[in-house]
């Protein structure tokens, strides 16, 4: 049992005391139960809550659009024509790229389609793409409808990486194990930063060095990992990644989404890719049907279909600003001792009644916890909602629990571990 903890309530409020992240807490709108109390909010692996400087940065868009109309693309403190680029360096920073590498557009599943316009190119012999089990549906999707797309059936064509029979997580051996055995018949590897449903966090980079000696695309969905896990995407030499910005990075629900391309990538402008005009040369873009023929902008923006919206990328600002203040590496140790507290107290209970399916090393998980209940799970999530703990349920058994740094607090985790024990 980890002696740097100890059980009762008094620490947890120490904890608290001494954490220099705490301050953050006040910048977040927490939603209360009926009797005016907060919430235990442990649910931001879904969507995470409203930064309080968000409204204004919305507020002042819909002023531009209300006092300028067409004129604020261009005349605005925060001109619409080059919105996006107001997020060229913090959402590099965000996922450890080079400025350029990153745009915010879309929604995730929508440029996970286009990345694998440009990026899952089969051959004859080199076809197959490579998932985790479980994978969030949204992903399974759209990967086997590409697939049907080029003329693959997915029961040949999709290799998925499944834990070992009485095992909840994916071990690195046999990743390993599956690049080496088929890596000459995947096109494209597609796993997920962080899987959604048990928490475990994969070694990107080993994975992706891996993939890549086998002559392998690598992709991923870091829909749980970024803001959540430090990422150092560009030194990795990953090929492409997506994420949505709803959940960790706090920007509100249907969220603008991220998209990374290595540069080595993003300056091929013969890459196959749908194209539309917000990724065309901003030189050439207003001169429309005199230059019919799309030349694509280096960079990530050149896969760029339309404008960003603007009031959907407001909140996104706020939210990055915040990202920046605080630091990755601050946010991480938090996160880690968070989990950490919760691991302990959770041991401490029968263990009868659950499991904690997510590694137990810090280094392979995120801040979320996933705890398979034993019996009657759907009664203890509902009880746990009753004590105004909000957190989520994911089919057959399991009770995800996501103490995020940036608002939640260790006594939060305290009371989360008795209101589990009663």
């Amino acid at each position: 049992m980890n002696s740097e903890f100890q059980p009762d309530e008094d620490f947890a409020r120490q904890l608290d005391e001494a954490d220099p992240l705490r301050g953050y807490r006040e910048q977040f709108h927490i939603p209360r139960r009926p009797d005016g109390e907060p919430v235990i909010y442990f649910c931001g692996n879904s969507l995470g809550l409203q930064p309080k400087s968000a409204r204004a940065m919305v507020e002042q868009e819909m002023n531009d659009w209300a006092d300028s109309a067409v004129d604020a693309h261009f005349k605005s403190d925060s001109a619409w024509y080059p919105y996006h680029d107001l997020f060229r360096e913090t959402g590099a920073r965000l996922v450890g790229a080079l400025p350029g590498e990153v745009v915010m557009m879309n929604s995730l599943t929508v440029n996970l389609h286009f990345m694998m316009v440009s990026f899952y190119r089969p051959t004859k012999n080199r076809y197959k793409i490579l998932i985790d089990y479980p994978t969030f549906p949204s992903d399974t999707y759209a990967i086997k409808s590409q697939l049907q797309h080029h003329g693959y059936d997915a029961r040949d064509a999709l290799v998925i990486l499944k834990p070992r029979d009485g095992e909840h997580t994916i071990r690195a051996e046999d990743i390993e194990r599956t690049l080496a055995d088929q890596g000459d018949q995947i096109a494209l590897v597609m796993l997920a930063g962080v899987n959604f449903f048990t928490g475990q966090l994969y070694d990107l980079e080993q994975v992706t060095r891996l993939a890549h000696q086998q002559g392998c695309t690598v992709g991923f969905d870091l829909a749980h990992a970024a803001g959540n896990v430090p990422l150092q995407l560009h030194d990795w030499g990953v090929d492409f990644a997506v994420w949505c910005s709803y959940k960790y990075l706090n920007s509100g629900p249907g969220a603008i989404a991220g998209c990374f391309v290595h540069e080595r990538h993003g300056h091929d402008t013969d890459l196959p890719r749908f194209a539309g005009w917000w990724g065309n040369d901003p030189e050439k873009r207003f001169l429309m049907h005199l230059l019919p023929d799309f030349e694509p902008v280096r960079g990530a923006e050149g896969w760029q279909i339309s404008n960003p919206p603007i009031l959907s990328a407001a909140p996104l600002r706020a939210a990055l600003e915040m990202f920046d203040a605080a630091g990755m590496s601050a946010l991480r140790a938090k996160s880690e001792k968070l989990t950490g507290y919760l691991q302990y107290l959770l041991s401490r209970l029968p263990a009868d009644r659950f499991e904690v399916i997510t590694p137990r090393a810090p280094e392979r998980r995120g801040c979320q916890l996933s705890i398979l209940m034993h019996d009657r799970p759907k009664e203890y999530h509902r009880a746990l909602l009753d004590a105004g703990v909000v957190c989520d349920f994911r089919e057959p058994n399991v009770v995800r629990v996501a103490p995020v740094p940036l608002y939640n607090t260790f006594h939060e985790v305290w009371r989360f571990a008795e209101a589990l024990a009663k």
